[in-house]
């Protein structure tokens, strides 16, 4: 029973990681597009730090503490697939530090990318979600 309550957590957990994983880039894009120092500015400062506070920072702490509970907890630890999917989700790490580090860049005013960029970066999310659910869906037989 403790196994799904722990696997019913880092479900919630990915769900709220998620949702900031998305969402951030997005207000990225719009906080771009405003000059630093105005009023929008000043507004995606506060939205920026909070989601990434709040949400993703805890989101992803969640999802490490019981998704790698889980692992051994279900012996799958050696299952090719979740090796596969831990790297998909060190990769979401990394974008998730590079995200961090954006809005410190743009908590300082010092940010040297247009909108387009972050248009792109939001799709990188979307992408590596596909891949870990798929893996953890289908649970293909890899060799690794």
């Amino acid at each position: 029973m403790f196994y799904l309550w722990i696997k019913a957590l880092h479900v919630v957990s990915m769900v709220a990681w998620m949702a900031g994983m998305l969402y951030l880039p997005r207000l990225f894009v719009y906080h771009a597009e405003v000059g630093p120092g105005t009023p929008q500015s000043e507004t995606f400062k506060v939205m920026e730090r909070r989601l990434l506070r709040f949400i993703l920072t805890p989101g992803l702490l969640a999802v490490w503490v019981t998704g790698l509970w889980l692992a051994f907890e279900s012996g799958y630890y050696q299952a090719g697939w979740l090796h596969a999917k831990l790297l998909l989700v060190i990769l979401m790490s990394g974008v998730h530090g590079f995200l961090a580090a954006s809005t410190r860049r743009f908590a300082n005013d010092a940010n040297p990318r247009p909108a387009r960029f972050f248009r792109i970066v939001n799709e990188i999310p979307t992408v590596l979600l596909i891949g870990i659910v798929v893996l953890v869906i289908v649970k293909p037989s890899l060799s690794m």
